[in-house]
């Protein structure tokens, strides 16, 4: 059945996007599995923040639901430990609400956050804004003219290959941070106020958390500075209004 339904959708094996949810209720993660499968995804489930850790670091998922409070490893240790080494998109998946947590969150490197109750409907919607535009594009092969580059005195961006190249050297980035670098950087020297960019970037409204963006710049020019301070510098924030990508006159 499932086959069947992935192919009237037009969905190939070699397509299947497989989901992981971390979640210690049953009754949440039946209904999940019932609209992801419905949608066309492929979806795996741990019970605890153990298994749920153990299953992120040795497989390789389109994107994971993370719940906050598990048994075992909490979500903001399983979602910092698979963002020392992987880049998966993540969303975050709590019954608290309250922004410290969501700030909390972010911080560790999750791309979203949703609160429970929430509607699975809901959630699908979040799964593919999320996906739209952070799926990774394989490499050009040799000879093959790349047409969607930004290049820049410190920083270089190829979009055809999702990579991001400071001073010559790669920089590992979250699918969040680098739609959001990339979004700047399109339009440089243009101020963009956070409304703006929670709309542009994370293509739905967050109700108010304006600290969502901050706390997604200072993580990505934290990044940047690792590699190039001339990079890092590029993310100028504009007082009382936002953030711009700032290119020096040369």
């Amino acid at each position: 059945m499932k086959e069947a339904s992935r192919l009237e959708r037009g969905i190939g094996m070699d397509e299947i996007q497989k989901i992981l949810v971390v979640e210690d209720e049953e009754r949440i993660r039946k209904l999940l599995k019932m609209y992801l499968e419905r949608e066309g995804y492929e979806m795996e489930e741990a019970e605890d923040g153990d298994q749920g850790l153990e299953l992120a670091l040795e497989n390789d998922y389109t994107l994971i639901i993370l719940d906050l409070m598990l048994p075992g490893k909490d979500g903001m240790e399983i979602c910092k430990a698979v963002r020392a080494k992987k880049s998966t998109p993540i969303i975050m998946l709590t019954a608290k609400g309250e922004e410290a947590n969501r700030v909390e969150g972010f911080e560790v490197g999750a791309d979203d956050y949703i609160v429970k109750p929430f509607s699975p409907r809901e959630v699908v919607l979040r799964i593919k804004a999320l996906l739209r535009r952070s799926s990774t594009a394989p490499l050009p092969t040799a000879g093959a003219k790349t047409k969607d580059i930004l290049e820049f005195e410190h920083l270089f961006i190829d979009n055809d290959a999702h990579r991001v190249l400071a001073e010559g050297v790669e920089v590992g980035l979250t699918p969040k941070e680098y739609e959001l670098l990339y979004f700047l950087a399109s339009a440089p020297d243009k101020v963009f106020d956070r409304e703006q960019l929670l709309k542009e970037v994370w293509q739905y409204e967050f109700f108010g958390d304006l600290r969502t963006v901050d706390t997604h710049v200072k993580r990505l020019r934290e990044k940047l500075n690792k590699v190039s301070k001339g990079a890092g510098k590029m993310i100028v924030t504009v007082w009382g209004v936002g953030y711009k990508f700032e290119v020096a006159e040369k």
